[in-house]
């Protein structure tokens, strides 16, 4: 399997939580303690990568060229999940969740190599759909429409702050946190 594709897969099964609880079989506390020991988890695993002392070969297949040298994006995704699990009610961390975790996959293969003949108008208009879809299962027409346009921007730019890339795993799911939030104060 190719391993962009991998790492979409990958990015897929962080679903499960948030919709684990959506279904009702874990309660928010149980999501938010699986996002934070996640991150620590993963922020273990960083400091032992980036400091050469663990160097497992699944690193070396499914982080990214800029992520050698940087927190890798599995660790940003753990960070901002749990940051959103703590920071936003359910109804609005678990849409910006998926989003993260089912938008951006799709968005991403739009936009990779796989498919590089599709435009990236087309990607982004992808994530905007996909992530609609997601919000109106949780909010009402105004925030999921103002959550999907914050998710699909934080998907299409991607600021540099002092020389590092800040990655979409980490922007997605606040961004679209708040544009819900902003969306629910406005109805």
């Amino acid at each position: 399997m190719h391993p962009e594709v991998e790492r979409r897969l990958v990015h897929v099964t962080g679903a499960v939580v948030p919709l684990a609880w959506f279904v009702d079989l874990v309660p928010w506390w149980g999501v938010q303690v699986v996002w934070t020991g996640g991150a620590a988890v993963a922020l273990v695993l960083e400091a032992l990568r980036l400091s050469g002392r663990l160097n497992w070969r699944i690193f070396a297949k499914l982080t990214r060229e800029y992520e050698q040298e940087n927190l890798a994006g599995y660790a940003l995704y753990m960070l901002s999940m749990a940051a959103v699990s703590w920071l936003f009610v359910p109804t609005v961390a678990a849409p910006g969740m998926l989003m993260l975790a089912v938008g951006d996959p799709i968005s991403g293969l739009l936009g990779s190599g796989e498919l590089r003949s599709m435009k990236q108008a087309t990607s982004l208009l992808a994530m905007f759909g996909v992530c609609l879809l997601i919000a109106l299962a949780f909010v009402s027409t105004i925030p999921a429409i103002l959550g999907a346009a914050a998710a699909t921007l934080a998907d299409g730019v991607k600021p540099v702050v002092r020389g590092y890339v800040v990655d979409d795993n980490l922007t997605i799911p606040p961004a679209a946190a708040v544009g819900i939030t902003v969306g629910i104060l406005l109805v």
